[in-house]
């Protein structure tokens, strides 16, 4: 509703002032609204560059604390890990997932054991970094098999869970996941582990530098539109949010983030559930990019975070979070 008009209402005046726009901005950006996503490798003394990701990089175990020191020194509630897993100890089964000695785990132990809880820790709940054929689940007759692969996220999550991670993200888009997942975590006595789900996950272009830095692009076979959600449909995951908050989710996240900003807005008017938004691997490229070839300007990585916060995501996972201190001052 439109109240007043011109010439005797001038919105301008408004924005005249730098204080003037400062006390009636709508939104607003701090670190507590962040989560910065790890990449994984083995070795010792590692950081490696990731090449489709300018200024992301890969760590060994024993240089976390490089990059999880400035998490909590910015202010950042929580890291996302992603392991590069060798390509020699990946199986069809994904059977390196189940290993307690594998990249997460034994993250999951040094940063608990080096920062107790001073930071949250979430974890991947999903096959494909592990499996020979790039894909999340478990594949049959040449079909991804739903009831199957979910017995194995299970056991993943209850080992990740018995590690310690905080928040465990189901991002395999298999029907009915998070309720057994639930189900596990409170039949083995954790029930304070939070389910974080990717419940709307689009079969996205915007994958390909993640796909990259977790050394699945290469290996993956085919495409995975036979589980990942079509990104012509909006209805439908608005379907899916219902079905995982059923079964226990905590939060729901939506996934890629600037192309789905309606689902975003949608899901948090419906549900008024946590929603969290990923900036995901090819929008931090398109920007960073952009920037490095002078074809829009760094206030465009505020802009696009921003977007997030006014659609109605709670939390952002970005690959900016670790200059996030520098990007809204």
């Amino acid at each position: 509703m439109i109240t007043g008009k011109y010439p005797s209402l001038r919105l301008r005046r408004n924005r005249k002032e730098s204080w003037s726009r400062k006390l009636i901005q709508e939104n607003t950006l701090s670190p507590n609204d962040f989560i910065l996503p790890i990449f994984l490798i083995d070795g010792s003394n590692k950081r490696q560059e990731i090449s489709t990701m300018p200024n992301v990089f890969r760590y060994t175990i024993n240089r976390l604390s490089q990059v999880v020191d400035k998490a909590i020194k910015i202010g950042i509630p929580m890291v996302a890990l992603f392991p590069k897993t060798k390509n020699s100890i990946k199986d069809e089964l994904g059977s390196e997932s189940l290993n307690e000695k594998n990249l997460v785990c034994r993250a999951i132990l040094e940063i608990k054991k080096r920062y107790k809880n001073q930071i949250g820790i979430m974890c991947d709940v999903a096959l494909d970094p592990y499996t020979s054929h790039g894909h999340d689940g478990i594949i049959r007759s040449n079909q991804i098999v739903n009831d199957e692969t979910i017995e194995v996220l299970v056991n993943q999550s209850l080992l990740q869970a018995e590690m310690g991670c905080d928040v465990l993200a189901p991002s395999d888009m298999m029907d009915g996941r998070i309720g057994k997942i639930r189900k596990a975590l409170d039949k083995s006595k954790y029930h304070n582990v939070q389910i974080l789900s990717y419940a709307a996950k689009y079969a996205s272009s915007f994958y390909g530098p993640f796909r990259d830095a977790v050394g699945s692009k290469g290996s993956l076979k085919g495409d995975k539109k036979t589980y990942q959600m079509d990104f012509r449909n909006s209805d439908e995951a608005l379907r899916e949010v219902a079905l995982d908050i059923k079964e226990g989710a905590d939060i729901v996240m939506v996934k890629p983030g600037m192309p789905y900003l309606d689902i975003i807005k949608s899901v948090k008017e419906k549900f008024k559930i946590p929603v969290f938004a990923y900036q995901v691997s090819g929008e931090y490229s398109l920007i960073s990019n952009a920037i490095q070839k002078k074809l829009v300007n760094e206030d465009a990585v505020h802009e696009s975070l921003m977007a997030f916060k006014r659609a109605g995501a709670n939390a952002i996972v970005t690959y900016y979070a670790d200059r996030i201190d520098k990007i809204i001052k």
